[in-house]
């Protein structure tokens, strides 16, 4: 997490950046279900890993993205971003389909999430600080929906 520009004290980052250590922590319970190799406790895992993840990267996408997405400079960085949420999806449903449960795909899989939060967290967020004012951030919270409980 980014502790250096402040980014976090606005309110949609510091909540995505919340929930990308829920994520990681979920992640890890994945990574130990895997390599405990009980197929019942990996599908549980990789459920709960989906349920923080796909609402998480689709609030990104319809908040934050659509609006840094205007401006140019972000444009192909925001792309990539998106890319790697499809990535994390099929590596997810990969391993859900392979039993035994392919372990090189779990620590793929854990890498690349760890890879794209760090690009968000030190990256995207700490840019959206400085590249968006006011109305922009009253946009992103209009379009974000609020966490569900």
């Amino acid at each position: 997490m980014c502790t250096y520009c402040g980014c976090e004290s606005i309110e949609v980052i510091g909540r995505f950046m919340a929930e990308h250590t829920d994520i990681i922590n979920a992640a890890g319970v994945l990574r130990r279900a895997a390599a405990g190799g009980e197929r019942a406790q990996v599908l549980d895992a990789v459920g709960k890993v989906e349920t923080l993840l796909h609402p998480h990267t689709r609030n990104e996408e319809v908040g934050l993205f659509s609006v840094m997405r205007r401006q140019a400079e972000f444009v192909d960085h925001i792309d990539s971003l998106c890319a790697e949420h499809s990535t994390l999806d099929e590596q997810l449903e990969g391993i859900r389909a392979s039993d035994p449960v392919d372990m090189a795909l779990v620590d793929r899989f854990v890498h690349d999430l760890r890879h794209h939060i760090e690009r968000e967290d030190n990256g995207l967020f700490p840019a959206s600080a400085i590249a968006l004012d006011g109305p922009d951030w009253g946009e992103v919270d209009e379009l974000t929906p609020p966490p569900s409980s």
